[in-house]
């Protein structure tokens, strides 16, 4: 007994009805998309919270610094030691230092958020900020495929600690 199969290889592919081509309006129309529904969330949240007092930056990352230090403010290539706690809109806590525990962020030179360097270099030694980093300039469409999800807005708590140039 035998199998025949016929299998059609001259035809090009052509979208079903349905089937979306993608080019880059469309990526462009879809992270908009993204973004608006990000800052609608971001407004409910901040709405919740009258005493943040925050800043928006051109980015649209939002900071507001609760306790003012009088140190030095970090520049590009300097090494920034923070403590900083990173939570969802929902609050769910993602990561964060651990009590007399700091990590090091090379300013503008490592893996951190686009964010959290931009944030950087706002702040000066001994603040402790709040900062609202929506996903295009956090985790973006991906997350960190570990505890932060695909398009998620962070709520940070950072405190600037010390310089190392």
């Amino acid at each position: 007994m035998g199998l025949t199969f016929l299998i059609g290889c001259g035809e090009e592919h052509k979208p079903e009805e349905n089937e979306i081509e993608w080019n880059k309006e469309i990526s462009s129309e879809y992270s908009n998309a993204i973004a608006e529904d990000e800052e609608v969330d971001i407004q409910v949240f901040l709405e919740m919270r009258p005493e943040w007092k925050m800043k928006r930056t051109g980015s649209g990352l939002r900071y507001w610094v609760y306790e003012s230090g009088d140190g030095e403010m970090p520049k590009s290539g300097e090494v920034a030691d923070v403590e900083i706690q990173i939570s969802l809109l929902n609050g769910t806590r993602c990561y964060g230092t651990e009590e007399d525990e700091y990590i090091e962020v090379a300013v503008d030179k490592s893996q951190a958020e686009t964010g959290v360097q931009e944030a950087l270099k706002l702040l000066r030694v001994g603040d402790k900020a709040k900062l609202i980093i929506p996903s295009h300039i956090g985790h973006g469409l991906l997350g960190d495929l570990d505890k932060i999800p695909p398009m998620h807005t962070l709520v940070m708590d950072i405190h600037l600690l010390g310089i190392k140039k």
